[in-house]
């Protein structure tokens, strides 16, 4: 049961990583790329919703930043709601295992591992962060 959750996990984030970079580089274009995270941007993005690399020195970073804010929202999201379920179904284990040795060790784990799952949703939001610092953005 342990395996099938964490390839399941583990299917959906490659699944959300690949529809992310899809979504984002399907909106690019030759001249440049739109800007969908203008608020979380460095200052030396441009402030429209597109970035011109003609007319932006550094428009290529902004666009490779705003693609990891875009990958990263969409795993936050998705792993947030895999894991409030397993936890839902966590505790619906824990009301009906009628002191089941089995039963309770089994919902302990599935809410244990919904506990790494709300970590590793965390996480992805701070990688756009620790991008950004790693590229001095």
């Amino acid at each position: 049961m342990k395996k099938k959750i964490l390839a399941l996990m583990v299917c959906a984030i490659v699944a959300v990583s690949f529809m992310g970079a899809i979504s984002v580089f399907a909106a690019e274009t030759l001249d440049g790329c739109t800007i969908t995270n203008i608020n979380r941007l460095p200052t030396m993005c441009t402030t429209s919703g597109f970035c011109d690399y003609n007319a932006v020195p550094n428009c290529g970073l902004c666009c490779v930043l705003n693609s990891i804010y875009t990958i990263t929202d969409w795993v936050f999201v998705i792993l947030m709601a895999i894991s409030s379920l397993m936890i839902i179904y966590g505790a619906v284990l824990f009301t009906t295992s009628q002191g089941n040795p089995d039963s309770v060790s089994k919902a302990r784990q599935l809410i244990l591992f919904a506990a790494v799952g709300i970590a590793v949703a965390l996480f992805s939001r701070a990688i756009p962060p620790a991008v950004k610092m790693i590229l001095g953005a």
